[in-house]
């Protein structure tokens, strides 16, 4: 005999909930194998209990109700609803006729339900309060074999799932990330080429002008001598910004005093590839003025063109590791213990970010005190944590502003600082730099990715440390890598 009925409104489908007497219900449990061998009449104390009916759509329950119940499908089906982050919902499972459910977050002692239990179909339930369950748990063993079976079935499913999703998390955060990796060296690589086939029509231009002019033997030993310097290597040796500063002023007022044209944009080229102004001594010697300024500029070309070749190895270099540290992770690879020149990751770094360094006119300061400047590792991807620091550098930096790259060792360390004067890191926001998919970049400007994979980098492939001070106007990241690692 019902005794009374409510509607209640849990969704946009509503569900009548009624109050039962339990010893008239007890007969349709019966007719599940899960209670056929139970004898619930020894159940105590339980008089009534609640019979919910509810359409199609209906939701029984939301994440966060409370108290707990626990209930038994006697006709329908029912469907738990995982509620994600980003509005969607992943479905976890079902309860047909004669299943229970509920009985998972009341014997792990959770406060309130963690699943959206919505009707797939219509459907008549019998629910228990969190005191009857326990009722039902103490009188009746066969149900308890049921229920602790059921609850063992759902947590094995549920870690299986839980898994797979993590699996996938893992994947898309890799695959984000070497999304983000491959942006710079790619755009890189593009600007690179743009810029040694504009060298090539200049090479060209002054080649065939020179050619009209026969050369004397002097002469051709001289560019050829000049010409072997520049083919030999990409590798120059990285010069602080005071000394590197001091000797491209000089070189271009020495090619500006010879009457080179394009002499203080020839200057900083030549350089940074290695020449001195004793070395380009005889080209001046053995050429008149206008010879000598069509041999500089031809110079001036070829090495520019030679940095942007280097420029473009680089980039693709840099691609190659990338995908070589996917291999690496998905089939945890060991690598050879190798010596990596800091100086040399952090110059070739500037190198891919120059363009970019260029636009916003910023000039980098560098203090390379490391002495000396090489750490002993298994580990790889350096190129990667100075990428994004000094990207990120760049972007805090205002138009016309200025980056320091200090180094310096400690007794166990080798120190890098990268400094920038932008509005610095908000206090509450200091916290949360390092974690993934946290961004403070207007939408669509940041993938949150940089600095949490710069802290897995240098905390777990090098067993280093990274430390950030900010305030408005001076923000230091400074990395810590031990000198020798295994």
């Amino acid at each position: 005999m019902l005794e009374d009925a409510e509607t209640v409104t849990q969704s946009e489908k509503p569900l009548v909930v009624e109050t039962v007497a339990f010893a008239e219900i007890a007969g349709r449990l019966k007719d599940f194998p899960a209670y056929a061998a139970s004898d619930l009449n020894s159940w105590r104390g339980v008089e009534t209990v609640e019979l919910i009916r509810l359409d199609a759509g209906a939701t029984l329950h939301w994440p966060g109700d409370f108290p707990l119940r626990y209930a038994v499908v006697l006709e329908g089906k029912l469907r738990a609803d995982r509620p994600e982050p980003d509005g969607s919902k992943t479905t976890v499972g079902y309860a047909l006729a004669g299943e229970g459910f509920g009985e998972t977050p009341i014997l792990h002692g959770k406060r309130s339900f963690t699943f959206q239990i919505v009707a797939a179909q219509p459907s008549v339930v019998l629910r228990f309060s969190e005191e009857q369950f326990w009722g039902l748990m103490a009188c009746c063993p066969a149900v308890r074999q049921v229920i602790t079976r059921d609850m063992t079935e759902r947590m094995q499913a549920y870690q299986v799932e839980a898994l797979h999703r993590e699996k996938l998390v893992t994947l898309g955060t890799l695959a984000a990330g070497l999304m983000h990796e491959l942006h710079n060296p790619g755009s890189a690589a593009k600007r690179s080429a743009a810029l040694l086939r504009e060298n090539l029509q200049t090479l060209q231009e002054i080649g065939l002008r020179m050619s009209d002019k026969p050369k004397t033997m002097e002469q051709l030993e001289c560019m050829k001598g000049l010409l072997q310097h520049t083919m030999k290597s990409c590798r120059m040796a990285a010069m602080g910004s005071v000394e590197q500063a001091d000797a491209e002023e000089a070189m271009s007022e020495w090619l500006s005093h010879a009457g080179v044209q394009n002499a203080y944009s020839i200057g900083p080229a030549l350089v940074g590839m290695g020449f001195d102004i004793e070395e380009l001594a005889c080209a001046r010697a053995y050429f008149d003025p206008e010879s000598f300024s069509d041999a500089l500029n031809w110079l001036g070309a070829l090495v520019s063109s030679m940095s942007q070749v280097c420029a473009i190895e680089e980039s693709i270099g840099r691609v190659s590791e990338l995908v070589m540290a996917v291999k690496k992770y998905a089939y945890d690879e060991k690598t050879p213990s190798k010596e990596i020149d800091v100086h040399d990751s952090l110059q070739s770094t500037l190198t891919i970010l120059g363009h970019k360094l260029r636009i916003k006119q910023i000039k980098v300061e560098k203090n390379f005190g490391a002495t000396p400047a090489t750490i002993a590792t298994r580990g790889s991807a350096l190129s990667q944590v100075w990428t994004n620091l000094i990207d990120n550098a760049a972007d805090a930096s205002p138009a016309n502003g200025q980056i320091e790259i200090t180094t310096w060792t400690e007794p166990e360390w080798l120190a890098v600082q990268i400094s920038d004067h932008g509005e610095g890191i908000a206090e509450d926001v200091r916290p949360h730099i390092f974690e993934a998919f946290f961004t403070t970049k207007p939408q669509g400007s940041g993938t949150g990715l940089g600095l949490e994979i710069v802290h897995r980098i240098v905390t777990q492939k090098f067993g280093g440390k990274i430390d950030v001070e900010s305030q408005p106007g001076d923000t230091r990241f400074i990395v810590r890598l031990p000198r020798k690692t295994g």
